[in-house]
């Protein structure tokens, strides 16, 4: 049974001041309804005037995803009734967008290159908000928030091209990466991006999955979809015709929410107010930055690296940025610590890579360069770091990690003694060893590792013990 997946976007741009007037965008941390005007708020005889650099951002979007660029585009009213849209009407673009047909790629399920169909892209107004009170699944009275009415959104909408949750979750992550590459979207603040999900077994009808609001939860939310459209088709039972379900992240389920609205219960017509916009030849204009496909390829051919390591590098503007700052100390050490190690200590930490100076980890590569400690206490090192750097303090230096823990490396007679006595406690090891059991070596080493704390180098170390063995008889 075949998935058939579509998405469409919301993204909120990052703006100074709203789609329409000049509230500000940055309200986050401030007050309901404090940053409201009578346009926002919908009151009459309020008039709309279009944020210019909402329509470049969105032009850059559309260059990015080589979408096509109208002669003319125009905005709409979408008539619906809501208590968080005062004015009973959203302004959006209908059937005259900002941008039509593009492409993104990303790798699918097989790890082979894959490319995504763009619809379409249009800029429209963000409605309300309502703040929902009650405990549990209770709501006992609603409050609506304005602040975030007519935050300027744009909506990117795919071809139905993609077929499983993973490519799903793989296709946002590239279009994350690529806006913030644009510098065009903030992903770090609350309601940055949410998606509706269109998603189908073949040959049934759709069923819409309205406002999720994370990566994780748009792959969560498809899963669990996925597998209840199956159960459905394999009972025998129909899929609910054009059926619009929300997803409940706390408890990983869709429930019914209301059939499926069509186009004309909306009943859009030509927003009076504004003039249609003529902007393509504006994109002529536009230069676009460095993006994450382009800078994959280029880290692969300056540096050296795998393009596993490059693809991880470069998934994130922050991490790239990174690496470039530390790359001179030894470009391919440098690939495979921070794609390897350090991004998987930062996730455990949730901490973000903008909180590690690069001066610190690129002492610490040097450390691991010059062979002054090994890989195994450079980890050990570094999680030391991290945390003093999580503690809110000063992030300590490598080198005083070092000199403080005493986790220089050491040269191989300095573990005569540990050695030996390791190789008295093992005897069944020792046995095995002779016996020709490699394993049983690679024990032994790890019992010294361990009471080294990791300061020697697990080869010259294997070749200690299997001479001590030999040469001592024990």
């Amino acid at each position: 049974m075949n998935v058939i997946i579509g998405l469409e976007i919301h993204v909120q741009l990052n703006t100074a001041t709203k789609l329409f007037c000049r509230c500000s965008t940055d309200y986050r941390d401030d007050p309901p309804n404090t940053h409201c005007c009578p346009v926002c708020l919908g009151l009459p005889g309020a008039l709309p005037r279009v944020n210019r650099k909402a329509v470049e951002y969105g032009l850059r979007v559309a260059k990015a995803l080589e979408m096509e660029v109208p002669e003319e585009s125009e905005f709409a009213r979408k008539n619906y009734f809501y208590p968080d849209l005062p004015k009973a009407f959203q302004i959006t673009q209908y059937d005259k967008p900002l941008a039509v047909w593009g492409n993104l790629e990303i790798e699918d399920d097989e790890g082979h290159e894959k490319t995504v169909r763009i619809t379409r892209a249009h800029l429209e107004e963000d409605p309300g908000r309502l703040v929902h009170k009650g405990g549990g699944d209770r709501v006992r009275y609603s409050l609506v928030d304005y602040n975030r009415s007519g935050i300027p959104l744009l909506e990117i909408v795919t071809e139905p091209d993609l077929r499983s949750p993973q490519e799903a979750r793989r296709f946002l992550n590239r279009l994350r990466s690529t806006l913030e590459y644009l510098g065009v979207f903030d992903g770090d603040k609350e309601g940055s991006l949410r998606v509706d999900a269109n998603i189908s077994i073949e040959g049934y009808e759709r069923v819409e999955v309205k406002n999720i609001s994370s990566y994780k939860g748009v792959e969560k939310a498809l899963t669990f979809e996925v597998t209840r459209q199956r159960n459905l088709v394999r009972r025998g039972q129909p899929v609910t015709v054009r059926e619009t379900r929300h997803f409940q992240e706390g408890r990983g389920v869709t429930t019914a929410a209301r059939s499926k609205e069509e186009e004309h219960d909306y009943r859009y017509f030509p927003e009076p107010d504004l003039r249609p916009l003529a902007v393509s030849g504006w994109v002529e204009e536009i230069v676009l930055p460095e993006l994450p496909v382009a800078r994959k390829n280029r880290f692969v051919e300056q540096y050296g690296i795998s393009l596993n390591h490059a693809r991880t590098l470069t998934g994130d503007l922050e991490v790239a940025e990174f690496y470039e700052r530390i790359a001179a100390v030894d470009p391919v050490l440098a690939a495979t610590w921070v794609a390897d190690t350090l991004l998987g200590e930062l996730n455990y930490r949730s901490m973000r890579i903008a909180a590690v100076p690069p001066g610190h980890f690129a002492e610490l590569l040097t450390l691991l360069k010059e062979d002054t400690i090994t890989d195994k206490a450079g980890v050990e090192v570094l999680r030391e770091m991290l945390d003093s750097c999580a503690a809110g303090e000063a992030c300590e230096q490598p080198a005083a990690i070092v000199e403080r823990e005493g986790l220089a490396k050491a040269t191989g007679g300095e573990f005569d003694a540990i050695v030996r006595s390791v190789i008295e406690a093992h005897p069944q090891a020792v046995d095995d060893y002779r016996t020709g059991k490699k394993g049983a070596l690679n024990f032994l080493v790890g019992q010294v590792m361990k009471e080294t704390r990791g300061r020697a180098d697990p080869r010259e170390l294997g070749r200690i013990v299997a001479g001590c063995i030999d040469t001592t008889g024990v």
